[in-house]
């Protein structure tokens, strides 16, 4: 396989089992913690989980920029 194919699947794959762990963490925040759901009124879980959750689409766009730098 040439080498370029070889990087550009390689970055494919590392993108994918990023998102994939990304999102486990933030769906069993949310449902098994019961933390995405507002009940009656807001609760410093609730608070938490979606501060994390931008803080983590933020490190996610990141790290995907890295990955997907031009002159890699």
């Amino acid at each position: 396989m040439e080498p370029e194919a070889a990087a550009f699947l390689k970055r494919v794959a590392n993108s994918l089992v990023i998102a994939f762990i990304w999102l486990a963490v933030n769906a069993t925040a949310a449902i098994k913690g019961d933390n995405a759901f507002i009940g009656e009124q807001i609760t410093i879980g609730n608070i938490l989980f979606y501060v994390w959750f931008i803080i983590s689409v933020v490190i996610l766009i990141i790290l995907y920029k890295k990955i997907w730098r031009i002159n890699n």
